[in-house]
């Protein structure tokens, strides 16, 4: 009887298990190399004082129905996730940035540790004259994505390309948000990119 008991109470937590995992609630699935975004160049060791970042670059996971929901302003870099903070950081302006000529093709790259249902994938830019040594805010950025990726609930594969035009009338530093918005969970997964037009 005792053997019994042992054995449904395992089967039991395994299901549990199962069932946690497929919800996704579990972190960690993908992040923007293309261009580079702040949690990778933590990772690579190309900026330092990342905090745990530097290990999960693909963690960065918040609420998704940005920009209505998701996280809040000033924490977005970060989706929302406190030990991540330091990607918030803007640092006084000074996150090496990836050069890029507006108005023209970019090659937008993801990486993934878990290939959910995606939604879509949009990219936001910050406003001209917005203020790179501030975390960013809605307000910072162009009120409509400059490139939106739908995705009709499909799996990416581990590494995911798609090109877009950069906007054109950009010029200096910005930001480059990107999300991919998960389609069977709640969550969506933010990357932010330093560029120089």
């Amino acid at each position: 009887m005792r053997k019994k008991s042992i054995g449904a109470t395992a089967v039991a937590l395994g299901v549990a298990g199962v069932t946690l995992l497929g919800t996704g609630s579990a972190g960690s699935h993908g992040y923007t190399d293309s261009p580079i975004s702040r949690q990778k160049l933590c990772a690579n060791g190309t900026v330092s004082n990342c905090g745990n970042i530097q290990w999960e670059p693909q963690s960065v996971e918040g609420p998704k129905g940005f920009p209505a929901g998701g996280p809040a302003d000033g924490k977005i870099c970060a989706g929302g996730n406190g030990p991540f903070a330091q990607l918030d950081d803007p640092r006084g302006g000074t996150w090496p940035a990836t050069s890029v000529t507006a108005g023209q093709s970019y090659n937008f790259r993801w990486q993934f540790t878990a290939r959910h249902r995606t939604t879509d994938f949009k990219y936001y830019i910050t406003k001209n004259g917005w203020n790179p040594s501030q975390p960013l805010t809605r307000a910072a950025l162009d009120p409509q994505p400059f490139l939106t990726v739908p995705y009709n609930s499909q799996q990416p594969p581990a590494t995911l390309s798609h090109s877009g035009n950069l906007p054109a009338g950009k010029s200096g530093r910005h930001l480059i948000l990107a999300v991919w918005t998960v389609a069977d969970t709640a969550n969506a997964f933010y990357a932010c990119s330093d560029v120089k037009f």
